[in-house]
């Protein structure tokens, strides 16, 4: 019966999207233009493009599996206050997006993203960055294009990596939809790669990030946050630090 639930279930237990109304007017610190990409028939992704006043690039931003867009705005802004654009999307059914989710959505509609940035950026401007649910989604960009760099915080081997922790008595491989395989990803990207993860991940296990290291990928760097949690290696000063050196 636990098993039947996972399947029929996994998407309230792996996406926690909220909903925005469709005429809600974000607030934020920095400039930004507010998007609506339609991807295909019936879906509708929104998206903030952040202007920054003296800009080095663009990150191209994934973000987690919780909230939306007036959220995640706020935690870019990060990034703007470095100088540099950064474009977000909701995934659909979050925030104001619309539309079926799949695992073939994802990818479709970062790939929209990303074609819409280079119309006004060029490729070596690009770096992709995501975040837990969204490292698997800016992996997969990062193996099919060649953008600046790719930056992962808090990623994950793959899903299922992630499930068997998660739910270590149920065979949980031929339940799951969603497979975000990241360790097949990263090795086919050519640009530098950084991956961060704390120790006392709660949420992607610490050991899970680890073994991508272990695939042996001469471009990447992983960086350990002793202590940090999921959702807090803002507040550490190593984190600070390996950001400020990737975006010089």
């Amino acid at each position: 019966m636990i098993g039947t639930a996972l399947y029929f279930f996994q998407e309230k237990l792996m996406f926690l999207p909220t909903t925005l109304k469709q005429e809600h007017q974000y607030q934020f610190n920095y400039p930004f233009e507010e998007l609506f990409f339609e991807t295909e028939k019936d879906a509708k992704i929104n998206a903030l493009h952040f202007k920054a006043e003296h800009s080095k690039g663009v990150i191209l931003y994934f973000h987690g599996n919780a909230g939306d867009l007036s959220r995640w705005g706020k935690i870019t802004e990060y990034f703007v206050e470095k100088n540099y654009d950064v474009l977000v999307m909701d995934y659909r059914t979050y925030g104001k997006s619309i539309g079926k989710l799949t695992e073939a959505a994802f990818y479709k509609d970062a790939q929209y993203c990303y074609q819409y940035l280079l119309k006004q950026y060029s490729e070596n401007e690009i770096t992709l960055y995501g975040r837990s649910l969204g490292t698997g989604l800016a992996s997969y960009l990062a193996s099919k294009h060649n953008p600046k760099q790719l930056i992962l915080e808090t990623p994950y081997y793959s899903i299922l990596d992630v499930a068997k922790h998660r739910f270590p008595i149920f065979p949980v491989k031929p339940l799951l939809k969603y497979r975000f395989p990241t360790y097949e990803y990263l090795p086919k990207v050519v640009c530098p790669i950084t991956i961060i993860h704390g120790t006392d991940d709660n949420v992607v296990p610490y050991t899970s990030g680890k073994k991508l290291s272990d695939l042996d990928i001469n471009n990447m760097d992983f960086v350990t946050i002793q202590g940090g949690n999921h959702n807090n290696l803002i507040e550490f000063e190593a984190y600070h630090k390996v950001i400020d050196i990737k975006l010089l």
